[in-house]
């Protein structure tokens, strides 16, 4: 009997152990945790975070630097989410926007005289 306990108890926290991390809801520990996701990683996605919770996997993928879609191809294996969802492979909707971004910010300077 005293076997069967300590055996469930181990499948639980095994299953525990392997639980998804949800970007907008873990902690540093929690993604830490995460195979692929270091120190330096969950500080800058705690960083990026602050301003405001991430919407998707080209959010994610566009708001924190070192994640691109090798990278967000295998970090859902390791258990990570971005609002519940593992990656999907649509990453050209990040790459597109981060292409405008210096369209827009040259254009918003103002010129030199």
């Amino acid at each position: 009997m005293l076997k069967k306990i300590l055996a469930v108890m181990a499948m639980l926290l095994a299953a525990a152990s392997f639980a998804a991390v949800d970007v907008n809801k873990g902690t540093a520990a929690d993604l830490d945790g995460i195979k692929g996701v270091g120190p330096a990683m969950s500080k800058r996605i705690l960083d990026a975070r602050k301003e405001g919770e991430f919407k998707d996997w080209p959010d994610f993928m566009q708001r924190v630097k070192g994640v691109k879609e090798k990278k967000a191809e295998k970090l859902p294996a390791e258990g990570l989410t971005v609002n519940g969802k593992a990656f999907g492979g649509h990453a050209g909707e990040a790459v597109a926007s981060k292409a405008d971004k210096p369209a827009v910010a040259a254009a918003a300077k103002p010129a030199k005289p």
